[in-house]
């Protein structure tokens, strides 16, 4: 599965973003996605997380109530809308797809997805 990220940016604190992830090649393997971040000198953490086939969604504590993600199967694309941008949402965003068989694995587990994309830089100024 190849995966493209867009949308990423720069915004004022309390401004909005929307983070678009397409999937590409074997999308048929994937069987839910993610969406991580890495701020500078910090490891890549866990946002979101929805499955393909019940859209169930998962959120971080930090960006509960701020975060929505979603997708259109048809398009095979996973969004990230950011509302209540904060300096510390500062970070590079990635998506990336797992397959079923790690269906067991915790969302926040990085090591459970096996496609990356090459991610999107978000700058939130105070």
């Amino acid at each position: 599965v190849q995966l493209l990220e867009s949308g990423g940016g720069l915004v004022q604190a309390g401004g909005s973003l929307r983070l678009s992830c397409v999937a590409s090649g074997r999308t048929f393997s994937s069987y839910a996605m993610g969406w991580f971040r890495q701020a500078p000198g910090k490891e890549r953490e866990f946002v979101a997380g929805i499955r393909w086939s019940f859209g169930s969604t998962y959120y971080a504590d930090s960006v509960k109530g701020r975060f929505t993600i979603s997708r259109d199967n048809a398009k095979n694309t996973v969004y990230l809308q950011m509302n209540s941008l904060k300096p510390e949402d500062t970070a590079v965003y990635y998506c990336a797809s797992r397959g079923p068989t790690s269906a067991g694995s915790s969302w926040s587990v990085r090591t459970a997805y096996d496609s990356w994309g090459q991610g999107t830089q978000v700058t939130v100024s105070s």
